[in-house]
């Protein structure tokens, strides 16, 4: 017992399928033991351990910060509860079709962002796009988690340092107008009262003061560098060591991890909305959320719907190749069509949860300082890192709730990173399977390091502008790009009824009315709506500011080569294709825009019904009597190098 004890319950816990190549073979399909004492269907590749790990990690990658920082803040300017009617509209039209292609697709083929492309060769160039989109936002998303576990950290002090004025602040710190005795100047009409006296000095609140000055320590621009500010320095490695911890064996680590990083955070909403709604002035604070103060003429306004589209958008973590990712790990029966609602309906109702919770405390806020809960609402950054930091200073026993809070926020960007760091690592691993299959470990050591140091400059002491402008470029319109080619790619060239009937070979066969609003969304409503939110973002592009920053030239330009850079490899790669296709100028188009040999599902017991004709018109008898003893030996069902597959001629 001793000798097995601990050693044994590692292996059973533990055990990497990448490296122990002792399958068993059941109805010809190639399986083995997982972590949890299943059985993976996909050796070569691994499967989810179980069906709650896949869904908790949906669930993470969705739910993000920017469900806490960012819509309730939307639903506030814009109507509050009213906002919900164009929120959920553009979840039907817009959020699920996208989001239930890319799931669809990723366990069809059990192949990443990239790969999956095998189905429209043409369109190979939108999958590297995703995963470099990716890899810049992973670089500077760590970097907000490195700011919450900073004030996680600051927490453990009792008073919280930002409601410390004598530690740190100085004369240009208050919450109240100083009275020096000097005139003030009125900057709008350039004329001086001599009677006033109230100084025109101006003044920042203790939390406002501490976020610039002690965390960030921010420069005067882009321009003043600086210093790295070690403790976010140390920060931002802390959050590097935790994600390559979790993902050092893939999904199998991961899968355990999100158990707790992808529930923690609604029992903390649920305790901070439960401590605000006992606070003075929550009331007010979530009348202005979704409340009487809710304003239905909102719905007439253009931009109301813009934002509504954009957050659904954004907030379910389409054309990231994150989701594609993490379906490529499921089972080829799973069905990804009820995982998608589930998913999409988990994360609006977060959104519309938290948002309770913040707006509570914030009319707490709002009552301490008798001022109307407009102004204290913010939004991002200063939402997170100043106006909520001080409501909670306010409370008593204000460590125990900063601490809860930031470490949910911590969780809450963990899980966004796991998917992001998957998705870069997965497709290193399908683009070359036979030198990265084993290596997963290495892979992700790499990964993690090297986007460490690239992320060095966004602790700087101008690290904030470097998080701003890769966040304006890198996570803004690129991805309505992505997403829109990937409809047209899927919808028109390899065709929705093709993919449908690929579906279906997953989660049985439905009715035509049943697929008559996907087939709608797919091919008009949501490219329609696609391309109205882009041109409109294109119309109304603003240049980045932080505060009353403006970025320099060299900035801006800075950004659009990163988003250049993103993009060109669709029509790179789109005319590395046809230049290395043969025949006429049609002929290679048609060749481009034909499934490879290789497209279809990944095992050969999963290639039932066109597939299996097709393999059956290329495979000669003798190749086909000797596929069973292969099945039970190495190949696993996986269609090898020697026995090519045609399927274009099927087409």
């Amino acid at each position: 017992m001793t000798k097995r004890g601990l050693n044994y319950f590692s292996y059973l816990i533990f055990k990497n399928p990448d490296t122990e190549r002792h399958p068993d073979v059941q109805n010809g399909v190639c399986q083995k033991k997982d972590d949890s004492g299943g059985r993976d269907e996909n050796v070569e590749r691994g499967n989810w351990a179980s069906k709650r790990e896949y869904i908790l990690s949906m669930i993470g990658y969705a739910v993000g910060l920017g469900n806490v920082w960012r819509f309730p803040y939307l639903a506030y300017r814009n109507g509050g509860g009213a906002f919900l009617i164009p929120y959920f509209t553009m979840l039907l039209v817009a959020g699920l079709p996208v989001f239930l292609m890319e799931c669809s697709l990723g366990q069809f083929c059990s192949q990443g962002p990239i790969n999956v492309w095998m189905a429209v060769p043409i369109m190979q160039g939108v999958g590297i796009t995703m995963v470099l989109v990716s890899s810049l936002v992973a670089i500077y998303y760590n970097v907000i988690i490195a700011y919450s576990i900073y004030y996680m950290f600051a927490s453990f002090q009792s008073p919280l340092p930002w409601s410390n004025y004598a530690i740190w602040s100085d004369e240009n710190c208050s919450l109240t107008p100083r009275d020096d005795g000097s005139s003030v100047v009125n900057m709008m009409q350039n004329t001086t009262f001599p009677e006033a006296n109230i100084s025109s000095v101006p003044v920042q609140n203790p939390s406002e003061r501490y976020w610039n000055e002690v965390v960030l320590q921010r420069s005067g621009g882009l321009g003043e560098t600086g210093e790295i500010v070690w403790p976010l320095g140390l920060c931002l490695l802390l959050a590097w060591v935790l994600i390559g911890g979790a993902l050092y064996k893939g999904i199998k680590s991961s899968g355990k991890v999100v158990y707790f990083t992808a529930t923690f955070p609604y029992v903390v909403l649920f305790i901070l909305l439960v401590r605000g709604l006992t606070l003075e002035g929550a009331r007010d604070g979530i009348q202005y959320y979704i409340g009487s103060q809710s304003n239905l003429t909102k719905l007439m306004e253009a931009e109301v719907w813009r934002d509504a589209a954009t957050q659904i958008f954004y907030s379910l973590s389409v054309a990231w190749g994150g989701l594609t990712a993490l379906s490529s790990y499921n089972k080829f029966k799973n069905n990804c069509y009820k995982d998608c609602i589930i998913v999409c309906l988990t994360n609006c109702g977060t959104s519309i949860f938290a948002g309770f919770a913040i707006f509570s405390i914030l009319g707490h806020m709002a009552h301490v300082y008798e001022k109307p809960v407009p102004e204290v609402v913010e939004s991002g950054f200063a939402l997170a890192f100043v106006a909520y930091p001080e409501a909670l200073s306010k409370l008593p026993v204000s460590p125990l709730w900063s601490i809860l809070f930031f470490f949910m926020l911590l969780t809450l960007g963990l899980d966004s990173q796991f998917a992001s760091i998957e998705t870069i690592t997965t497709s290193i691993q399908d683009a070359f399977p036979r030198l990265f299959r084993s290596k997963r470990f290495h892979i992700t050591v790499a990964t993690c390091a090297i986007l460490f140091l690239i992320g060095l400059p966004c602790v700087t002491r101008a690290g904030i502008y470097w998080v701003k402008l890769l966040d304006h470029f890198c996570a803004g319109w690129i991805l309505l790009v992505t997403a829109l080619l990937e409809l047209i790619g899927l919808s028109y060239i390899y065709g929705a009824n093709r993919f449908i009937k690929d579906i279906e070979m997953m989660i049985g066969t439905r009715s035509a009315l049943f697929w008559l609003w996907w087939r709608a969304c797919w091919l008009f409503i949501t490219p329609c709506v696609l391309s109205v939110i882009l041109v409109w973002s294109l119309s109304s592009f603003t240049p980045p500011t932080y505060g009353s920053v403006v970025y320099p030239r060299w900035g801006l330009s800075l950004g659009w080569c990163l988003l250049t850079f993103c993009l060109i490899w669709i029509p790179i790669v789109s005319m590395w294709k046809l230049w290395k296709a043969d025949g006429s100028l049609w002929q290679r188009c048609k060749v481009v825009c034909t499934p490879t040999d290789k497209w279809g599902p990944y095992l050969e017991i999963h290639r039932t019904e066109r597939y299996a004709q097709r393999r059956a018109l290329q495979i000669s008898p003798s190749i086909e009597m000797s596929a069973p003893s292969d099945v039970s030996s190495t190949s696993c069902g996986l269609a090898t190098p020697s026995e090519p597959l045609n399927y274009s001629t099927l087409f």
